[in-house]
Order: structure tokens, then C-alpha cells, then sequence
């Protein structure tokens, strides 16, 4: 059996791995600033749908909302 060669040079996952997983920090680092990342994207995407599926039904959509009918 022949030994298993190894590739010199890698791809994107080994320029990605050498990058940012050889030091604890820069890995925590990049865990943290991608979950706020993340959790901001995640924010605005569920509140623009939220918006679109409810337009017309929004309280700044009412526009007599608090107002009590004129008397004429």
C-alpha cells in the first residue's frame, strides 16, 4: 500500500482553516463578530418580511388611529 499523499497548497477551507482557526483569539473573534453579524441579518430580514406581509394593518398605517369623529 502506497502512503496517502498530501496536497500542498489546499483549497479555500485550507486557506480559510490556516486564516482564522490556527489562534484561539482570532477564532473566538470571528465566532463573536459572526454571530452579531448574523443575529443583525437575521433582525432585519424577519422584520422587513414581518412589514410586507403587514402593510395596511401597521399602526402607522391608520391614519384616523386615536382621533375621535368629528360631530357635523
Amino acid at each position: 500500500m502506497e502512503p496517502a499523499v498530501r496536497r500542498r497548497g489546499g483549497g479555500a477551507w485550507e486557506g480559510m482553516y490556516r486564516l482564522v482557526m490556527r489562534r484561539t483569539p482570532v477564532y473566538v473573534t470571528f465566532v463573536l463578530v459572526g454571530a452579531f453579524v448574523g443575529e443583525r441579518a437575521v433582525d432585519r430580514g424577519i422584520h422587513a418580511l414581518w412589514d410586507h406581509i403587514n402593510v395596511g394593518k401597521r399602526y402607522e398605517d391608520i391614519s384616523v388611529l386615536g382621533q375621535r369623529p368629528s360631530e357635523e
